[in-house]
This record gives C-alpha cells, structure tokens and sequence, in this order.
C-alpha cells in the first residue's frame, strides 16, 4: 500500500496577492501591489475599516492583518489602501481549486484561500512529494500569478501546521519522523486551534512547547481542560490523520451584515439598512435555487453588544419582499427602539428547495401575485448581474443610491465600472 501523502496548499495573503495579479494580468497595470506597501481593508471613512491583508514591504513598518486601517496609516502614511473585491476572491479560488484537481481529484477545501489535496499513489506521476510540491507551487505562480505555501506530510494536521512554516512562496516537510526536530520545539501557541485563553491555562502548568503537552500526562490534560486536553495532545503527538472530504456540505444558512456608517437610531433607517440586506441574500438565495422558513437578525450596539433575534416565516421564500418583511417584525421585537446600533445583519436558514411557497389568506397576496413578484425578482437579478447593481433601485433609496444593496462585494465589481474576471485569470 503506498505510504499517504497530504498536501496542505495555502495561497499566500491571498486577498492582496489575487487583487495584485489581476491588475497586473489582467489590466496590465505596471505597479505591483505586493512590491509596495500596500494592503486591503474597507473605504478610509468606515468604521469597519480593518487590514485583512498586507504586502510584505507592508509588514515592514509592523502593520498586521486585523488591525485598525487608521493605525496602519499611522505606522505607515504613504500605504497604498484598496478595497476588497470578493467576487474577483471567489473567482480566484475556483481556479486556485481547478489546478489543485489537476493533481488529484481528492480536495478538500478548507477556506477560500487554502485547501489539502491527498497525492497518495501519484509518485509515477509526479514524482516524489517534495518535488510534486514544487512543481504545484511553480505552476500556481506561472498560470495564477500568485504565490502559495506547500506543507508535505502524511496527514491533515502535520501538512498543515508544515505549510504554516516560514513564508512567502516555501514548500515545507513535517512527516512523523521530524517532528522532534521541526515540530516538537515550537512554542505551544503554534498548534493548530490553539488560541491565546488555551496557552494561557498550559502555560500555567508548566507546559511552554508543543513537545512538552506531547509529553504531558494524559490524565492531567483531561482533568485540566476536559475533551480539549485530550484533542490537544493527540494533535501534539502528531495524530489528526481523518479522511479528506471533498463534498462540500451544503450551505445551511444564507446571511449579511453591515457595519453602518453612522449609529442607527431611526426605526425607518434601520428598515432602510434591513432591505438593503434582504435585496443581497435574497439574490444569492435565489441564484442557488434556495428557499428559507427561518428569519433571524442580528444587531450590535455602540458599545459592541451582540444579540440576535429569530421567527419562523409562513412559508419557505426567497422573494425579497417577504424576507424584508420577515426582517422588519423580527427587529421591532428585538429592539428597544433606544440603543444605538452600529452593525445589523441577517440570516435566513432552515433551507429547502420547495418550488413552491405557502398561500397566506391573510396575507392580502393571491398566487398570481406571488408568481409575478418571483418573476420579478429573478428579472432584477438578471439586469443587475450583466449591467451592474446600480442599474435598478427601489424608490426607498432615493436619498441614498449608493446603500441600497449592502455588505459583500466590491461596489467597483458589482456596478461594472472594472472590467469583468475573464474566465482564465
């Protein structure tokens, strides 16, 4: 039986380094984002302005991914700031995971960014694993313009923790028998899922590297931390070897949210910002042939307090209508009509596939006219996925064109003003 083979594959700060190859493959820009300082992080004006990715000459000057945009420019005045654009992500991803199936069929994607591909039995293919992995690296650089993190092992946990090793552009090897050398030194917060409160409690127990809870006492572990301590010390020794899971499980929820620009005091406001929500998961419900019974809202206070809200809606529905009104009650509940709210989202789950929806004789709404708002739903959608989202607004929006559809996408990408991701980016 041949020896398994996992690689771990993750796409260095992709969000940047996709941006950076699109302008310059794609729109022939002379000026490569990832040779200055530069990062991607939302509009300079909004309040969830944060870095959720950097350049290397960026790090220079000690601006970290998740920090505050303002501070970034503070450390660094002259950074070149651009907006996300997840639909330029998503379409860099497909083609990310296509050359990785040219590999081997069995991929699992982990995030948008990084997946593990399983390279049992393609030695006579691509030879040994060290230099399977360069050629994957070579290629991903040579076809996708960006550069990517190769870790080798014979399992999920050891290939992953490998490919985490020294970056940019590296392939890393951590079978079994390195980890004494490669693995076991490192400090204990370098495990994968182990966050600051967890280092904290091992720390106070004597244990500082991962060599040290793969030495410790089992028992211990379990009485200290309970299941976790035992996951932990499996994942220390090197044991996390489940199956790859190519089938991706289906979407279970559909949900937005928007950080506002100012806080939300006004009841019709926040109905305005709820529709906004609604016309975006309301498309993408609706493109994926979705239909949802549970409508909850999410809302966060200025003084960062989260809490949320749900009810169950007649029927299964992903006309726009219906969500926002669906969203509308479930938010006069939740909210005292008082607090100042500087983030709402919603979320629509309990999913199926029904072609059909509920009549409500108390609606006021006959079939025929449920038929007609579906068909003009799926009319809008159309217009605004070939002429760009700015083609057709509802009259609510009128003193603000420019929120009547929030949260996800580049508002460039989204209203045609770039040019669109040719099919081979």
């Amino acid at each position: 039986m041949a020896e398994r083979v996992i690689f771990h594959v993750d796409a260095n700060s992709a969000f940047l380094s996709w941006t950076a190859a699109y302008r310059v493959k794609i729109l022939g820009d002379s000026e490569d984002l990832r040779d200055i300082p530069s990062v991607v992080a939302g509009d300079k004006a909004s309040r969830h302005s944060i870095i959720l990715a950097k350049s290397v000459p960026a790090k220079r000057f000690g601006v970290r991914t998740g920090e505050p945009l303002f501070q970034a420019l503070e450390k660094c005045p002259n950074l070149k700031v651009v907006q996300p654009d997840y639909h330029l992500y998503v379409q860099a991803s497909r083609q990310f995971v296509s050359l990785l199936r040219e590999f081997s069929p069995e991929v699992e994607q982990y995030s948008i960014d990084e997946a593990w591909v399983d390279m049992t039995g393609t030695r006579r293919l691509f030879g040994a694993p060290r230099a399977a992995a360069e050629l994957l690296r070579q290629r991903v650089w040579e076809e996708l313009g960006f550069t990517v993190n190769v870790g080798v092992s014979s399992n999920k946990l050891l290939a992953k923790m490998a490919g985490d090793f020294e970056k940019p552009n590296r392939v890393h090897t951590l079978f079994p028998e390195e980890m004494a050398e490669k693995f076991w030194p490192l400090g204990v917060r370098e495990l994968f899922s182990i966050g600051p409160a967890t280092e904290q409690k091992l720390l106070r127990i004597g244990i500082r590297t991962i060599g040290d809870l793969a030495a410790a006492d089992l028992g211990l572990l379990r009485r200290y931390l309970g299941k976790q301590g035992e996951t932990l010390w499996h994942f220390a020794n090197g044991r996390g070897a489940e199956n790859l899971t190519p089938v991706q499980p289906e979407n279970k929820g559909y949900g937005n949210s928007v950080t506002t620009p100012r806080d939300v005091t006004d009841r019709q406001e926040a109905h305005r910002v709820l529709l906004s929500l609604c016309e975006t998961v309301g498309m993408r419900l609706r493109k994926d042939g979705k239909n949802g019974r549970c409508m909850t809202v999410h809302l966060r206070t200025g003084e960062f307090v989260h809490f949320s809200h749900q009810a169950q809606m007649p029927s299964a529905t992903n006309g726009t209508e219906e969500l926002y009104r669906a969203a509308c009650q479930v938010f006069d509940e939740a909210w005292d009509t008082v607090t100042p709210l500087r983030q709402l989202g919603v979320q629509v789950t309990r999913l199926s596939e029904e072609p059909y929806q509920q009549f409500d004789l108390f609606s006021g709404v006959s079939p025929a006219q449920q038929a007609k708002r579906l068909r003009l739903n799926e009319t809008v959608d159309a217009l605004r996925d070939r002429f760009g989202e700015d083609i057709i607004r509802r009259a609510k929006f009128t003193a603000d064109p420019a929120g009547h559809m929030a949260g996800g996408l580049s508002r460039d990408r989204r209203t045609g003003v770039t040019k669109p991701v040719p099919p081979e980016f």
